[in-house]
């Protein structure tokens, strides 16, 4: 992989560190609010739908895990703010993990043509990138969630 495992980990932990932040800020009860209906996402659903990112991006489509995901169902998963980090901390371990193994596997471990990679070159570097670039987006959501929901 041309990023390094540890400066890719870092990037994840910053993008997870500020969303937990958000849902500290919330409570336990704002944090499953939906800040303008049903329409929109509640930070607990973005944390969630974050850690499926992850395990999608990284697991199953760069290391060839099954996936099991149930996209629609994580944004509507409601979680207290200690249990929304027990998940984080559990998915930024296998984050650590699949970084490192992503190095072994080299460019064809996933298609170099996918359309919803930023930079589609076939490098893991690129795979990694795209996730960190979805971490950030959400991490705006959060903000954007727990802003509206001050204004109620």
């Amino acid at each position: 992989m041309e990023l390094a495992p540890r400066t890719a980990s870092g990037y994840v932990r910053l993008a997870f560190d500020q969303m937990l932040a958000v849902a500290g800020r919330l409570g336990d009860v704002d944090v499953n609010e939906r800040p303008l209906g049903p329409g929109t996402n509640s930070v607990a659903g973005l944390l969630v739908h974050c850690c499926g990112v992850a395990e999608f991006w990284l697991g199953h489509v760069g290391l060839g895990r099954e996936s099991q995901r149930d996209r629609a169902a994580e944004f509507s998963t409601t979680a207290t703010v200690a249990g929304l980090h027990e998940r984080v901390d559990a998915t930024r371990r296998r984050i650590d993990d699949d970084l490192v193994a992503l190095q072994g596997v080299g460019t064809s471990a996933y298609a170099a043509d996918r359309q919803d990679l930023t930079v589609a070159d076939g490098s893991d570097a690129a795979l990694v990138l795209h996730l960190i670039e979805e971490l950030f987006q959400h991490l705006g959501h959060c903000e954007m969630a727990a802003d509206a929901l001050a204004r109620r």
